[in-house]
């Protein structure tokens, strides 16, 4: 099984504030569900309320502390270990956040797909560092600015040497 990690990250790392994205750009969301459609999701509990439901055409799996945890639609794990065993013969899982999610899960992720999003913002969630000597960038997607997304950003995939 391939575990990837899906994220947007600000010049200075920032992912969110307030339990909150810090922008909107619609083409992320769009890339966001292009790569998640079909397939299993691992969230963290506070991700998951900041999204407010399950996420459609996805298999959800929410991590808690909260022993006893029931979301209707949602599958409620208390560690990421448990997460990752419900998907041993899926082809590959994302990890979607948050910041203590990815945390836990950098160190075993195999592939990331990152959302540059070149501004820094006020935060109180960050991405940790991204080590270029494990990670080799590929795919790269440059975009600027336009009508409907406010910031240029950029998609690529890192993938571990």
């Amino acid at each position: 099984m391939i575990l990837s990690i899906v994220v947007a990250i600000a010049e200075n790392h920032a992912i969110g504030k307030d339990n909150q994205l810090l922008w909107h750009l619609p083409a992320d969301l769009k890339h966001f569900k292009q790569i998640t459609t079909g397939h299993t999701i691992i969230m963290g509990r506070k991700t998951y309320d900041s999204i407010g439901r399950p996420l459609p055409n996805r298999r959800n799996i929410v991590i808690t502390r909260t022993r006893g945890l029931e979301i209707p639609g949602v599958e409620v794990v208390n560690h990421l270990d448990e997460a990752v065993a419900l998907c041993s013969t899926e082809a590959e899982v994302f990890i979607i956040g948050g910041a203590e999610i990815y945390k836990s899960a950098l160190a075993r992720t195999n592939r990331i797909y990152l959302t540059r999003v070149h501004k820094s913002y006020n935060a109180d969630a960050f991405f940790p560092e991204i080590d270029a000597g494990i990670w080799e960038e590929t795919n790269i997607e440059r975009h600027l600015p336009d009508e409907k997304n406010s910031v240029a950003y950029t998609f690529s995939t890192l993938l571990r040497k």
